[in-house]
């Protein structure tokens, strides 16, 4: 079943709010047509189903073609675009086939600051016949590449050449200690989320916490409105929510607003179950 829906044939939308936290429960372009003010939110981070096949839920990530999947994408990034403040950010994640055609697309409507490479750890199902994939593109985007939020100093990482080694720059007047921090380059190496780490949890494409933790970091302030699109595990909203954030997540999983309810603490029962967080079970390696 495609995740893409008609306008013809809507989902109505539902809300779950709480003092800093909303959940809208339906399809995405209702809830930001409908749910979502122009011009009100400071910072999106857009995590949408890639077009490879996988499956959320009841759902496939599956479209006719490109130019399908590319359409479905710009109607939402559309809203989007529209929803962002003036010194709004989007950050958007896609598969490495169809990023540069969503680059195509949106640097048309928004300008693009950084295309950055998540870089992580091998993959569960090895290459035999080609180079296997360990990366996927973010798109680094903002409305006005004059003023927008950019928070250096809260995303400082260790810069090796003055902190470690520890050299010393001979070419100024007063030889001088290299920095030993700096802003992170475009290149950003982060394990992928694992069964046994206590951020798990049962989604397909999760996305780890520190990975986004750059993101709202750099691009937001304490208070501001972080969109969390195609929430799914909803890491955005609970890390935004532990950076002082204000969180507005759409999602259309029930199964994963289960997981949203339970994380951001809005409620205790979904459906008729109590929501759990998932128990997890393994074998300990012999010795």
């Amino acid at each position: 079943m495609l995740l893409r829906r008609t306008l013809a044939n809507p989902v109505s939308v539902r809300k779950y709010e709480g003092p800093a936290a909303t959940i809208l429960w339906g399809d995405v372009t209702e809830a930001l047509t409908n749910h979502v003010r122009p011009g009100s939110v400071d910072l999106v981070i857009a995590d949408p189903p890639y077009n490879i096949g996988k499956q959320f839920g009841a759902r496939r990530d599956r479209w006719p073609d490109d130019a399908a999947y590319v359409a479905w994408c710009a109607d939402w990034l559309a809203l989007c675009v529209q929803a962002l403040a003036p010194r709004g950010t989007l950050y958007l994640m896609a598969s490495t086939q169809s990023m540069p055609l969503l680059d195509l697309h949106l640097r048309t409507r928004l300008h693009v600051l950084s295309r950055i490479v998540w870089a992580y750890d091998s993959s569960g199902v090895q290459a035999r016949r080609k180079f296997g994939s360990l990366y996927e593109p973010i798109l680094h985007c903002v409305v006005d590449p004059n003023d927008y939020t950019f928070d250096a100093a809260a995303i400082q990482v260790e810069a090796r050449t003055g902190a470690t080694r520890r050299l010393i720059d001979h070419r100024k007047p007063v030889p001088t200690l290299y920095n030993t921090h700096k802003v992170p380059g475009n290149v950003w190496s982060f394990p992928r989320v694992r069964y046994r780490m206590p951020e798990y949890e049962d989604h397909p494409t999760q996305k780890p916490e520190a990975l986004i933790s750059r993101m709202i970091a750099a691009s937001s302030r304490p208070g501001d409105l972080v969109l969390d699109l195609f929430a799914g595990t909803f890491t955005t909203s609970a890390v935004a929510q532990r950076l002082g954030r204000r969180s507005l997540a759409i999602e259309v999983e029930p199964d994963y607003v289960a997981i949203g309810l339970r994380r951001l603490g809005l409620a205790e029962r979904f459906r008729g179950q109590r929501l759990r967080a998932p128990e997890k079970s393994f074998v300990p390696a012999s010795k």
